[in-house]
């Protein structure tokens, strides 16, 4: 139970950290949601409230529902959702107030249904991930056959459930615990790192995910990172004179002991530089 918005795949794309590595994003643009109909206990049986999404032609809308938006002084959208809420958070909720962006921060972790792309009829290689028979030894025609399918006399029927080959996709699916990485207000888009269900242009909807998590955010503000960067460059620079001082330094005891050696050479007497030689 927790308050949602609806948006519309954009696509996947990609974006880079700031220690340069690739995070796979999609794209969500959710433009703002209208409250259209708030319900009740009383009234209705449950708490919750209705959201659309979009922006539809009267002339394509029929009477009944056209009338429904009208008594929330709102124009006819494309989809309407219900997001059931508890008394805390129904407060302040209104007919005819927006739900945007807003209601989402960089870093927080999220949940997205959306409607999965569809397959069509497909075998049970595919849709259930059978093994396939074999190849060869005998076998002909019955590569990607199923095999059996139940017993014989007794029950003397397939079991309902059983997995054989049918529809694949075109399913209301939900992926968890999804990171969001940018947000652009502006824009009207939200970046989300991983896959969501669904093609390009299919509706989703975002809601604030009951895992447990630590908000981290992925990408850090330009000030930040430039201030980050400015500080890694100093620290580089001065370890590059450390090293650089210490280098001389070494150079200088080598030399040393070298120029020690001739000047006692040159002070020696002569007898004893021959009796060397």
């Amino acid at each position: 139970m927790s308050l949602g918005i609806i948006g519309q795949k954009a696509g996947m794309t990609r974006v880079f950290d700031n220690s340069g590595v690739s995070v796979p994003v999609t794209a969500i643009n959710v433009s703002p949601n209208t409250i259209t109909q708030i319900k009740t206990l009383e009234k209705d049986g449950y708490q919750a409230i209705q959201v659309s999404f979009g922006q539809k032609k009267e002339s394509r809308t029929n009477k009944a529902v056209l009338g429904h938006y009208k008594k929330a002084s709102a124009t006819p959208g494309k989809v309407l959702t219900e997001f059931r809420l508890n008394d805390k958070e129904i407060e302040g909720l209104e007919i005819g107030k927006s739900i945007n962006l807003n209601l989402f921060k960089e870093g927080e972790h999220v949940d997205i249904t959306g409607t999965t792309i569809g397959k069509g009829f497909q075998g049970g290689v595919k849709r259930h991930h059978f093994t396939m028979q074999d190849a060869t030894h005998g076998n002909s025609l019955s590569h990607r056959a199923l095999g059996s399918t139940g017993q014989c006399q007794d029950p003397g029927r397939v079991f309902k459930g059983k997995k054989m080959a049918g529809q694949l996709g075109n399913v209301k699916n939900t992926i968890q615990n999804l990171v969001i990485v940018k947000i652009f207000t502006e824009d009207n888009i939200i970046l989300v790192k991983g896959s969501i269900p669904g093609h390009d242009g299919s509706n989703v909807i975002i809601k604030h995910t009951q895992k447990k998590y630590t908000l981290k955010e992925i990408l850090t503000k330009d000030g930040e990172l430039q201030e980050e960067t400015k500080e890694v460059k100093k620290s580089a620079k001065k370890e590059a004179k450390e090293a650089k001082e210490e280098a001389k330094e070494v150079k200088e005891e080598v030399k040393e002991p070298t120029e020690t050696k001739q000047t006692t050479e040159k002070n020696l007497p002569d007898s004893e530089k021959k009796d060397k030689e």
